[in-house]
This record gives C-alpha cells, sequence and structure tokens, in this order.
C-alpha cells in the first residue's frame, strides 16, 4: 500500500529532479549537472530535500558554484524546505553516467565524450612509454632539464612535471591549443 506522504514524497523528488535539469556546468554550459550524470541522490520529504552530487573530479574549481546554483534551483522549486546540498565521493563519478543528451551537448560543445566500446570497456591510453623531456623551465632552479610526469594535474589548465637538476616536482599551465 502506498501511503500519501509516499506519494507526496515522490513528487517533491520529482520536482527537484526537475529543477536540477535546469543547473548547468559552469564549465560546460550547453551540459545539465543531470545529463553530466553529476546528482548522485536526491531525497525528499516534508520540509526537507537533501541532494548529493558527485564532482567529475575532486579538484575541480567550479564545486562552489554548482552547489550554490543547485542550493539556489532547489530552494525556488521547494519554498520553505530545508535544503542540504554535498559531494560524496564515496562513489567516484566515471563518464558513464554521461547521459546520451549530455553526450549529445558536449559534442556540440566541442568536447569529445568517450565513445561506447564494445564489450562495456574503454581503454584510453594516459602517456606514452618515452617521457617528454624540456617541457617547461622548472620554477625553482630555472633548468630546462625537466619531464612532463603527467598531463594531467590538479586542474584541467595544469600538468605536473619534474626537474632532473635540483629535483623538484612541479606544476605548469598547459598551453593554448
Amino acid at each position: 500500500m502506498v501511503s500519501e506522504t509516499t506519494t507526496k514524497s515522490g513528487e517533491l523528488e520529482r520536482v527537484v529532479w526537475d529543477a536540477l535539469s535546469e543547473v548547468h556546468d559552469p564549465e560546460i554550459p550547453p551540459c545539465s549537472i543531470t545529463d553530466l550524470g553529476i546528482v548522485h541522490r536526491v531525497e525528499a520529504s516534508e520540509g526537507f530535500v537533501e541532494v548529493d552530487l558527485l564532482p567529475t573530479f575532486a579538484g575541480c574549481p567550479a564545486l562552489d558554484v554548482i552547489r550554490h546554483d543547485v542550493e539556489v534551483a532547489v530552494r525556488n522549486a521547494t519554498p520553505g524546505h530545508d535544503v542540504r546540498v554535498r559531494f560524496v565521493y564515496s562513489k567516484p563519478w566515471t563518464s558513464d553516467r554521461i547521459t546520451s543528451e549530455g553526450r549529445r551537448s558536449l559534442q556540440e560543445y566541442g568536447v569529445t565524450p568517450l565513445a561506447d566500446a564494445p564489450g562495456g570497456s574503454v581503454v584510453i591510453p594516459l602517456a606514452s612509454l618515452v617521457r617528454k623531456t624540456g617541457t617547461a623551465r622548472c620554477p625553482f632552479c630555472g633548468s630546462e632539464e625537466t619531464v612532463l610526469e603527467s598531463a594531467f594535474g590538479p586542474t584541467l589548465c595544469r600538468s605536473t612535471h619534474f626537474c632532473e637538476s635540483c629535483r623538484n616536482p612541479f606544476e605548469a599551465f598547459k598551453p593554448k591549443g
């Protein structure tokens, strides 16, 4: 038997999901956070709404903006309810959470989404076996005897390097294009 409270909770959750579908990723404006698969859980009942979000990566500089936009959207959609928005990391976000509409939006925006691979697995080569040298000048000693350690730094715009002269790791901004 479905109670009236359960029905109201379900309707409220639908209202919240609709509101979340209007929140767009600040770094990829045509793509909603629901299409990116960032929304992990919505729980709503009389007087409160909880939204759990999975960041695409932990160091994302847009997390505060996303949290604020979600709070505003949910509060506007559910007046009088206490709203709690939090980021959860226990189940990491993966690109397979992106909806087909999200993949289309990404492609139209100029970002290549991962293709669906036969058998469900995708192999992405992260770096070649030969490390690139002389990629950036060391900020500590000025040497050009440096090695690109990873093209993936703590944010999308930075990469990590290692200086073979002074033996310090450092970050560098990625070149445009």
